[in-house]
């Protein structure tokens, strides 16, 4: 008994035989060069040809005269390649197409989310260029390609203009330094991050900045941009050692309490230290910023003068300077103060930005360097934007410590 025929083989046997043909040796099946791109081509066809037909009926149903007209040549893109589809026209020039717009070029398929992705991914534009044209079969411009990841900004704008919290718990200020064109030439950008957990114990981002160089003066607007969308309070402020960030914490939040980060405090200390010493040293600093209290940890700090403070003055010196803001988190809960010893919380943050975004030596503007960071972390959110742990004991005990401050 003859085998049955499909209805593509009876009606085309040509493209038939080259849709085999190419399944048999298992190339992509996307790409110009495929034969899907053909069926597919004959498909958005067919369906603007209904489009019009749909139109046509509607037009003499409400009794105005209008008829075809020809066809329009144009090439749109898709995922299979481009096409070069033949767009049916009305003589009074009234008909819309819905699949395919007039002034559109491209086959509603996914690609734009799809180039976002993989530039989200810390792919450079050129980049995502290649991996298109391999993956899809699509040769797209560079140019397009970077008009596709635009489409982005309105996004990120309103995203550094949302309304904030009125009060957060803690907030961690960091900057990390990027390559950028500026002005002509490449220049290193400081990057600033403002990354928070709020009374619920939800991490998250609240700002992304970029200036010239990180200082005191451009942390002022950064921390007057969040107080201008709406943060009031914030009960901890972590930050290192740059000169000038307290006074700017006391200026714009004077409730806050500022903690200087232990680690970053313990590496300057090291510096100063022989090669030889630094395990010794840095074992005896531990016994300090580990105690239970500031009372014992001054009597640690002591200790260690007795012992090291012959050879390492200086280091004695910067301890006892910074006490205050070092010595800050003493004053919290035990869970807590895991949490605000150091800024490592928003340095993890910027070791998933470098990680995400490694592929890229530097940037064109500070507008791309924005666009690339802010996609990759939306990307991947679940990386950084967690719960943090064991907070509701912390609640508790701050709502016990700052009654009538902390949202009840």
């Amino acid at each position: 008994m003859a085998k049955k025929k499909n209805k593509l083989e009876t009606e085309n046997p040509e493209l038939y035989a080259r849709m085999k043909e190419h399944l048999y040796s298992k190339r992509s099946l996307l790409g110009e060069d495929s034969p899907f791109s053909e069926l597919l081509q004959g498909m958005v066809e067919q369906m603007l040809d209904g489009e019009l037909e749909a139109f046509l009926n509607e037009e003499r149903a409400n009794g105005k005269t209008n008829k075809r007209n020809g066809k329009t040549t144009k090439q749109v893109l898709s995922e299979s390649g481009p096409l070069w589809i033949k767009t049916p026209r009305d003589r009074n020039s009234e008909f819309e197409p819905e699949l395919v717009g007039k002034r559109e070029r491209e086959l509603s398929s996914g690609l734009d989310d799809q180039i976002i992705a993989l530039y989200a991914q810390g792919n450079s534009i050129e980049d995502v260029r290649r991996l298109v044209a391999k993956i899809y079969g699509v040769q797209i411009s560079a140019g397009k390609i970077s008009q596709i990841t635009d489409k982005v900004l309105p996004h990120i704008q309103a995203w550094r203009d949302r309304p904030l919290k009125s009060f957060y718990a803690t907030l961690y200020l960091d900057a990390i330094h990027f390559k950028v064109r500026h002005e002509g030439r490449y220049d290193l950008r400081a990057f600033y991050s403002v990354y928070a957990v709020d009374w619920e114990g939800q991490r998250d981002l609240l700002g992304i900045y970029v200036e010239s160089s990180e200082g005191a003066r451009n942390w002022r607007l950064v921390l007057e941009d969040l107080k201008r969308r709406g943060v009031e309070d914030v009960l901890v402020i972590c930050t290192d050692d740059l000169n000038g960030f307290s006074e700017v914490i006391s200026d714009v939040y004077p409730q806050a309490v500022g903690q200087k980060c232990i680690v970053h405090q313990v590496r300057n200390s090291l510096k100063y230290v022989d090669e030889k010493d630094r395990k010794k040293v840095a074992s005896a600093l531990r016994k300090v910023y580990s105690c239970s209290t500031v009372e014992q940890a001054q009597t640690a700090l002591e200790a260690f003068e007795v012992e090291w403070g012959h050879k390492y003055g200086r280091v004695v010196e910067q301890w006892q300077d910074k006490w205050g803001e070092l010595m800050a988190f003493m004053d919290f809960p035990l869970e807590m103060r895991r949490m605000i010893y150091t800024t490592n919380p928003v340095e993890a943050l910027h070791r998933i930005i470098r990680k995400l975004v490694k592929a890229k030596a530097a940037w064109v503007s500070d507008t791309a360097l924005i666009k690339q960071v802010f996609l990759a972390l939306q990307y991947n959110e679940k990386s950084w934007r967690k719960r943090a742990r064991g907070w509701v004991s912390i609640q508790r005990d701050l709502l016990e410590l700052y009654p009538g401050r902390v949202p009840a």
